[in-house]
């Protein structure tokens, strides 16, 4: 390790921090629990208790991650976001929590989740102050990096709040730089490239990908169908750039699970799911666990799906079709034989005519060509469909604003002994 930083030195000799982050974590997409599309700013524990940003609210998701199954599926991190910070710094000049809302403390908080088996993440921003107008981290990186290593911080994310885009391509590698120095694993999830992007700069991808675990690339995803559905589009539009920088240690991220709480559906809900599987995408929900409604639940903990999503190829998936609003859309996966995979098919049915649409699916067309055929599971139903040659085709019936998730697992046929 000490190896490691010695080399870094040398390279911010010469040039900037930006090839500095290598921490060896999230080799698959994080998975976990996150505050802010759910519950927000909400500060008002006095007539709010039950809803407010405040160590109650995380203690209670934390014990729901274990009793509920969640964290046995893979769901392993409880993450602050914005609005946990007091208004001002102590008296030494490092963060502190909003007393009152939080009144044992960061580091008792980040004791009483990892008492549970669950990693703790913390939130805060490149700027002058978080988005809420909290203190953020610039003129104070290398104190905040130690501070969260203090606080036994499993996962950083790092919004872009009065901060200037321009000066991103040197401030998030420097702070990514004393995450490492600290010595503490932590993961660095960055909203870097998003804050460039709405300014029009082309963000240096390049760079991005080998400094942070994870990054935003769009919007803050809201509670509709039309939030999901538009960033699916710029997925998609954009495969061709984003598909090559995903894999093990570093994800796209398009934002937060936001199944179970009012704004999808059912099949709405199952479609953000499975596209959030065959994307490789975190898999970080934000929803009231305490009130999630069963059908809802058994979404999220489909581990049939989550298998997809946590793949060790690391692999995004890619749109092969879009044609009077039906996609399908395709990842390789595990096991494979030789140079064949298994592969993962999601068809999304974006139409709205209120009648299921039957689409055909062809495994050759989508580059399925094993000779032995595959054995295809519906995901989501748990349903065998059978064994299909790379000649057949497959017809599925896809309900409006929902989704069909196969997966066609290789046939590996053993070698012939006379």
């Amino acid at each position: 390790m000490e190896i490691f930083f010695q080399i870094c030195l040398v390279i911010l000799s010469f040039s900037s921090f930006s090839h500095c982050l290598d921490n060896g974590l999230a080799l698959s997409p994080p998975m976990g629990w996150l505050a802010w599309q759910r519950f927000r700013c909400n500060t008002d524990c006095v007539n709010d208790p039950k809803h407010c940003i405040s160590e109650r609210l995380f203690m209670e998701m934390a014990d729901l991650l274990v009793s509920e199954g969640y964290a046995k599926a893979g769901y392993n991190l409880i993450s602050l976001d914005d609005c946990w910070l007091d208004k001002v710094r102590d008296s030494d000049g490092r963060l502190k929590a909003d007393p009152i809302r939080f009144p044992s403390g960061i580091p008792a908080l980040s004791d009483y989740i990892h008492s549970r088996g669950l990693r703790f993440g913390i939130y805060e921003d490149y700027g002058n102050y978080t988005c809420a107008g909290y203190p953020g981290i610039l003129n104070n990186m290398k104190l905040d990096a130690q501070t969260f290593a203090d606080w036994k911080v499993d996962y950083v994310k790092l919004d872009g709040c009065y901060s200037f885009p321009s000066q991103m391509d040197k401030g998030y590698p420097e702070f990514g730089y004393y995450l490492n120095r600290t010595g503490r694993s932590m993961i660095y999830s960055c909203s870097w490239p998003f804050y460039q992007l709405v300014t029009k700069m082309e963000p240096d991808y390049a760079t991005i990908s080998k400094t942070c675990n994870l990054w935003r690339n769009f919007e803050d995803i809201q509670d509709s169908w039309q939030s999901v559905t538009s960033i699916i589009d710029y997925y998609g539009d954009n495969q061709d750039t984003l598909i090559p920088l995903a894999g093990p240690g570093h994800w796209n991220d398009p934002d937060m699970l936001i199944i179970g709480n009012f704004g999808l559906s059912y099949e709405q809900s199952r479609a953000q799911m499975c596209m959030w599987a065959i994307m490789a995408s975190p898999l970080l929900m934000s929803v009231d666990l305490r009130t999630i409604r069963p059908e809802f639940k058994a979404i999220l903990l489909n581990t049939e799906i989550i298998a997809v999503n946590q793949d060790p190829l690391g692999v995004q998936g890619r749109r092969v079709y879009k044609k009077q609003g039906i996609e399908i859309w395709t990842k390789p996966v595990l096991p494979k034989s030789g140079q064949l995979y298994s592969w993962a098919i999601v068809v999304l049915n974006r139409r709205v005519d209120g009648t299921p649409s039957q689409v055909t699916v062809p495994l050759r067309e989508l580059g399925l060509d094993s000779g032995d055929g595959y054995h295809v599971r519906e995901l989501n139903e748990h349903k065998d469909v059978g064994i299909i040659s790379p000649d057949q085709a497959i017809q599925v019936d896809v309900n409006p604003s929902g989704v069909v998730m196969l997966k066609c697992t290789i046939i590996r046929v053993p070698p012939f002994i006379p």
